[in-house]
Formats: structure tokens, sequence, C-alpha cells
């Protein structure tokens, strides 16, 4: 009887289209990947969608860290789950584009490209370029007058090698026709203490970690890298309204799934992030608390920006001979 009873309902859930997969997901926990540690930018991003999510998928929604290796480790266990809506990963461009294109697979164990469904990218944010007070400029026309006036002080902060702070000021050297020597920092702690100190020159950041360091009077931002100003910074001008033929694009943090999850899944998780976007208090918080700028697009829009940005930055890196530890 027993097993009769259990034919006719798996039966019944073949005809009405209920795989025992998703039939699941009523009751299990959705989770969210996080490539790095709690407290950093990607984790707030995370454990703000996950608790609107709720609301809208009706299901728990858990944020689980796999902090290291750039986000690698959580990219790699996101290759390794199931793909049965229940998984999914956030993660910044830094690790789907420069992760991929750094290392090679033997190494980072995913493929970027046929590992990953695109779900949806969730916001974007600018990089810049900020000054010491010391040297006394106050645009990027002054600011290449002044390293060509002082080239052993033709370098810039970052923290770290490997990423698009790096690759964008080697690019903006080579707009201005100056090689610009890239100082790796553990972080951007250290690295705006020393800015604010004098010690370094010139440093490129992202928006929220660089805007504070503005308001201190004792830097100045003087060109953010996109093609068009960032209303997260409307007054400063992008290095292409100052003559410098440069536009390495703003960074931004996505979700995946597995690959081959159920199309139902992906584009209802797609259809609950947009909603969650569009409430007034997450967009409050990104950009006044978390200097991020909401900026919904689809599935196919993620993907194309994915493979475009890949494409970019490949011969960039490539005709750097940079080579990262491993």
């Amino acid at each position: 009887m027993f097993y009769s009873i259990r034919f006719k309902s798996l039966f019944l859930a073949f005809v009405l289209g209920i795989t025992p997969a998703l039939h699941a997901q009523d009751k299990l926990p959705i989770k969210l990947l996080v490539g790095f540690a709690p407290g950093g930018s990607t984790d707030t991003l995370a454990r703000l969608l996950a608790d609107k999510l709720h609301g809208r998928l009706g299901q728990t929604v858990i944020v689980e860290n796999k902090p290291g290796a750039g986000g690698r480790l959580a990219a790699e266990a996101l290759k390794n789950s199931r793909p049965d809506g229940l998984t999914y990963m956030i993660a910044p461009s830094a690790t789907i584009v420069f992760q991929h294109l750094l290392y090679p697979v033997s190494v980072r164990r995913y493929d970027a490209l046929t590992d990953f469904a695109p779900v949806a990218m969730i916001v974007s944010y600018p990089l810049a370029m900020a000054v010491s007070d010391r040297i006394g400029v106050n645009n990027a026309k002054e600011y290449v007058a002044w390293i060509k006036a002082n080239p052993k002080e033709a370098s810039f902060g970052t923290a770290g090698l490997g990423g698009q702070t790096h690759f964008s000021g080697i690019q903006l050297g080579k707009a201005i026709g100056q090689d610009l020597q890239a100082i790796p920092y553990r972080g951007n702690g250290p690295l705006a203490t020393d800015l604010l100190g004098g010690q370094v020159a010139a440093a490129i950041m992202t928006a929220g970690d660089i805007l504070p360091q503005q308001k201190s009077g004792k830097v100045k931002v003087i060109g953010v890298f996109g093609s068009k100003r960032s209303s997260l910074m409307p007054d400063v001008p992008t290095f292409m309204e100052q003559g410098i033929n440069i536009d390495s694009g703003d960074a931004w943090a996505g979700m995946w799934a597995p690959a081959k999850t159920p199309k139902a899944e992906l584009d209802r998780m797609q259809a609950a992030l947009k909603q969650v976007l569009a409430l007034p208090e997450v967009h409050d918080f990104l950009i006044n608390k978390a200097t991020l700028n909401p900026d919904f697009r689809s599935a196919d829009e993620l993907d194309k920006l994915q493979r475009k940005e890949l494409t970019y930055w490949g011969p960039i890196i490539k005709a750097t001979g940079f080579t990262p530890d491993k």
C-alpha cells in the first residue's frame, strides 16, 4: 500500500510538472555563498539581501562565508553545489573577471563562463584616484604635470596586486604616457592611513573607501575611471572629461547559481532581486551606508558584461606580464 501511494504521489507531481528538487525548496533554506569574511562590503550586501529576500521568496535565506583566495573558495563551492535552486553566490567582479584571468583552471578549479549560471547584477561602484594634499594638485591634468616633473613619485597605492584598481592604474599610466608603479598594501585601511599622512602621493580605491578620505580635507579625489560621473561621487569628473582617454569602467557585484540550475529557479530569484533592489530602504542603505549604487541588470545583461570585461582585461593583464602568487 505504501509503495502504491508513493508511486501515485510521484506520478501526480510529474503530471503537474513539479520535480522533487523544486518541491523541496518549500522547506529547505536558500544559501548565499560569500567568498570574503563577515563585515566586508560583499558580506554586508549579501546579508541585506538575505533579510529582504526571505519575504519575497517565502524561504529562509542564509549567508555562508567561505573567505580566502580572493573569492575562489566560494566559487569552487558553488561549482560543486547541486543545481537545485538552493545555492547561490554573491561576488564582486574581481572574483568573476580577474581571478578567472589571473589563475589557470588548475588553481581556481572553475570556469566562470561554463560552471556558473548568471542570475543578475546587483550593484556597481566607481573606482577613483585620490591624491595627498602635500602634492598640491586639484585635478587630473595638474597631477599629470606633477608626476612628469617628479618622475620618482610616479606611483600609486592599491589594496593588493591583481585587481581592477591595480590594472586601472597601469592603464592610466599608458593613457598619459608615464609609467605608474603600483605600490601594494594589505587592504585599504593601511593605504588610507599613508595617503592621509602623505607617505604615498596617490591611491586608487573604490568609492566607499575613498569618500571618507576626501571628507578629511587632506586628500583630493581627482577623477573616476568610468565613462560617466557616478551618482555616488557626482562632483568628481571622469578622466575622460579631463582629456585623458581611459574608461576602465566601474566595479560591480552580482549573483550566480551553479550551471544547470533550472531556469524557473533562476527567473524566480532574478525577479525577487529586482523587487528587493527597488525597495526605498534598500536603495537608501546601499547608497548612503554602503556607498554602493543599486544597479539591477538581468541575467542576460550580466552574462554580456562578464564576457565583455573578460575580453577587455585579458590582453591588458597579459601585456603587463604580471604573475600573481598562488
